[in-house]
């Protein structure tokens, strides 16, 4: 039987995971045919991602399980899927690539920590709070590094909005992992998402699907980054605390920025070098605490 240090560990690595494939999302909108919409990019993502994690969860069975769906957390997750690509591509669009970034996944992993410590009675590690400041500090210098930095406060709030959305998904998926699978509880999330982003998919120019590069970039984005990236997180949040697997999720900028110079010839300051190695610091220093994070049930449950 695996111990509670094997799990919180397991958890952590299968988080790191899943963060690796959502870092690729940025170099493959990079190399997507010129002019192609964001907010499209984003539809057709959770839209691919949706129907493929349909697709598995009814192939292993788990949607014939049956068990209840409380609707308040299956429509808050939902809705906070499909919110996190509008309020993210705004406030880019708004405040610029670097500040976008830099507030929506440095306030992540703070406010699910938060919000998972009010609903789920979950309250971060001692080591989280050290580990998330390394995290967040270095992940915001690698995101400002060598770019240009613009400020707006609406841009700057939307980011914030995605950060928020990003902890509600995070924490709706740890409570309903409680009675459902893994793919199962990923699936009707996203699945949700993508109606809810219809209206905006519609709208928005789709001609960028018919090129090879742009159905293989839909492809990767919806399949790797969102099918099977959503599959390893959920695993991972089994397994360790939400505050955690937020923290752990960190890894997405850096390997963004690791794709960036090896693909797309970008390179590093000084400052992003800084960033990388505070980044590093902070997710080994979670990685390694001896006080594992195990997932606590919510205060509140109905009677069976």
């Amino acid at each position: 039987m695996a111990t509670t240090g094997d799990r919180g560990g397991t958890g952590a690595g299968l988080v790191l995971a899943a963060a690796v494939l959502w870092g690729t999302t940025g170099t493959a909108r990079a190399l997507a045919p010129a002019g192609t919409s964001p907010l499209s990019v984003g539809a057709v993502r959770i839209a691919v991602g949706g129907a493929a994690l349909v697709v598995v969860a009814r192939l292993r069975g788990e949607l014939r399980r049956g068990g209840a769906w409380p609707p308040g957390v299956v429509v808050a997750g939902a809705v906070a899927v499909a919110g996190y690509q509008l309020a993210f591509f705004s406030a880019v669009a708004r405040t610029g690539v670097a500040v976008g970034t830099m507030v929506a996944i440095g306030s992540a992993p703070l406010l699910a920590g938060l919000l998972a410590w009010v609903t789920r009675g979950e309250p971060p590690g001692r080591r989280w709070y050290g580990a998330t400041a390394l995290a967040v500090a270095g992940g915001a210098l690698l995101a400002v590094a060598g770019q240009p930095v613009r400020f707006s406060p609406g841009g700057v709030a939307l980011a914030l909005g995605a950060g928020a959305a990003y902890a509600v998904v995070a924490v709706a998926a740890k409570d309903l992992l409680a009675g459902h699978g893994q793919v199962e509880v990923m699936a009707a999330l996203f699945a949700g998402g993508a109606v809810l982003l219809v209206p905006g998919a519609v709208l928005a120019p789709l001609g960028w699907l018919a090129t090879t590069r742009g159905a293989l970039v839909a492809l990767h984005l919806g399949l790797l980054a969102t099918a099977a990236a959503y599959a390893l997180f959920a695993a991972g949040l089994r397994r360790v605390t939400v505050a955690t697997a937020a923290t752990m999720s960190l890894a997405e900028p850096l390997t963004a920025a690791a794709l960036g110079v090896a693909l797309l010839g970008e390179r590093l300051t000084v400052a992003g070098l800084a960033g990388a190695a505070l980044l590093v610091a902070g997710l080994l220093l979670l990685a390694g605490s001896p006080t594992p994070a195990t997932p606590r049930r919510p205060r509140r449950r109905r009677a069976r």
